[in-house]
This record gives C-alpha cells, sequence and structure tokens, in this order.
C-alpha cells in the first residue's frame, strides 16, 4: 500500500465498525456524539454508524456504534508529523516486528492489546448459529456485482444511503477513482515534490536501501512496504500470527533483534524522506476530496 491508494478513501465512505480510532464513546442514547472538528467525510462515517445501530435495533439486534478511525491520525505517525512518526520509529521501527517485544502494548498493530474482540464482536459471539445467519442478513453487506447488485443491502445499506444520498455506491466508486487519478497524476507531476521525491531516493541509495519507484504517490511508502514483506509472521504477534498462518508467535528474545533492525531502516527512512515527506502532505492532505481536508 502505497500513499496513492490512501488517496483512494478520500470521499468514500471507509469501512464500517473500524474501532479504535474515534475518541466519543456511544452515550446512553446509544449514538456517537460527532466530534466537532471532524471533516465532511469523518462527519459521514459517524453518521453511519449511528445508522446503523437505529436500523438494528428496529430488526431487533444490539450494534454498539464504533468510532471510526480518522486517517488524518494514521498519517500523523506515518510522515505527516515528524516528531510523531520519530517517536514511534524510534521504539516500534515500522511496526511489524514489534507486537512479539511489546504484546501488552496497544499501539502495536497485532499485539494482545490492540486485538482484543469490540463490543460487537462479542456480542455476535453470544448468539446462537440462527440469531448469527439472522443478524448477518439484517447487518448486509458490500453490493455483489456478480448478481447484479449497485448498493450495500440490509442496514449497511439503509446508513449509506442516509450518509451519502442517493447515488449507488458503485457511481460514487466510479467518481472517486477518477479524481483520486486526478489527484495522483497532480502530485507526480509537481516538480518541487519530484524532486525531493530524487533526493529522498539518491539518500536511500547511499544507505544501501533499494529504491523501486520515485513517484511522489509512492516513494513515502516504499521502504515500508519492502519491509512488510521480509517479516514473518510470528514476529507480528499472537494475533497477526493465528490469523495468518499457523506460524507460532516468536518469543521477545527472537524478535528483538529483527525489531531493532527494522527499527534502524525505519529511521533512515523517516530522515530521508523528512523535506520529501515535509512537503507532499500538505499538498496531499488538500488534494480535492482529500478527507485530511476538512
Amino acid at each position: 500500500m502505497s500513499l496513492l491508494p490512501l488517496l483512494a478513501a478520500c470521499g468514500t465512505e471507509a469501512a464500517s465498525h473500524s474501532a479504535g480510532g474515534g475518541k466519543a464513546p456511544a452515550g446512553s442514547s446509544g449514538q456517537l456524539d460527532v466530534p466537532v472538528d471532524a471533516g465532511a467525510d469523518l462527519k459521514k462515517q459517524y453518521l453511519m454508524e449511528n445508522a446503523i445501530a437505529s436500523c438494528m435495533k428496529k430488526q431487533g439486534f444490539t450494534y454498539t456504534p464504533e468510532p471510526p478511525m480518522d486517517p488524518a491520525s494514521s498519517w500523523a505517525h506515518d510522515g505527516a508529523d515528524y516528531e510523531l512518526t520519530k517517536k514511534f520509529r524510534q521504539k516500534y521501527g515500522f511496526g511489524y516486528s514489534a507486537a512479539a517485544v511489546y504484546p501488552d502494548d496497544p499501539q502495536v498493530p497485532g499485539s494482545k492489546a490492540a486485538t482484543k474482540p469490540s463490543a460487537n464482536a462479542e456480542y455476535v459471539g453470544t448468539l446462537t448459529p440462527a440469531q448469527k445467519t439472522a443478524y448477518d442478513k439484517a447487518m448486509g453487506g458490500p453490493p455483489d456485482p456478480k448478481v447484479g447488485e449497485k448498493d450495500w443491502t440490509g442496514c449497511e445499506g439503509t446508513a449509506n444511503k442516509k450518509a451519502y444520498g442517493s447515488a449507488s455506491a458503485q457511481e460514487r466508486s466510479a467518481a472517486t477513482a477518477s479524481r483520486n487519478q486526478a489527484n495522483a497524476q497532480a502530485l507526480n507531476g509537481d516538480q518541487k515534490l519530484v524532486g525531493l521525491a530524487q533526493s529522498y531516493a539518491s539518500c536511500l541509495k547511499k544507505d544501501g536501501i533499494p529504491v523501486t519507484t520515485t513517484q511522489p504517490t509512492g516513494i513515502g511508502e516504499m521502504v515500508k512496504l519492502q519491509a512488510a514483506t521480509s517479516v514473518p509472521a510470528g514476529a507480528r504477534g499472537s494475533g497477526a500470527a493465528a490469523d495468518e498462518t499457523s506460524e507460532e508467535p516468536m518469543s521477545k528474545e527472537e524478535a528483538l533483534p529483527l525489531l531493532t533492525k527494522e527499527i534502524d531502516l525505519a529511521m533512515k527512512d523517516l530522515e530521508c524522506g523528512k523535506e520529501f515527506r515535509a512537503a507532499y502532505f500538505p499538498k496531499f492532505l488538500k488534494a480535492p476530496g482529500s478527507t485530511g481536508a476538512g
């Protein structure tokens, strides 16, 4: 995943039930309070969560709306905020090998603390098979083009329409793809970013780090993606290893050398790309349709 796919989320609904990113738990009314500083798209995601909860209640089920993740919060730790990214990488590297070393740290993807089931997962776990089937039907899901569907179904579909209007999910997806392509072309054609990306690449090469792209929309995540392919599933923590493979989780002692190497790579990447990211993210977040633009 490069910075370019991040643009794909701009202006469209993010995956529902993405807990952990919001700050406002559901109150006594069972509805989330929308943060006053939330951007337009983030507000729609909050609206979707609340609408799903109301719809499921009418169907006789409990759904706890979960604060959606604000993409800007992940970008902040991925280079948009240099100091925050530096603090994270100095301890966790890219976050791939850290789970086995810090299994109780909720900031680490794949750690035990980060993979605790949500309130909705726990609720679904109490249902009988028949109730679970009815729950899934009531919840619905994304459109299946194979059967000619263009919209989400069930309560997902009801909430989707309430948040995003009458245009079909298919139509919005096409419009978003077109806008993202235009955004990417503008960023990749920005001569200042092109020059900074070249300098970024030269710095990486001096450190012996392979460079597979110098496009502004790709280089920022290039080293991180390369690192991801070399990390054994066992180093990603008990949650990740259990989901991805049958590989046993590594011990802290086994994973620590991998994390040390990953931290060194992550810090070199951060420093080489410091000037590039300082110029790239303000333009990326202001791109038409970007959720970061507010």
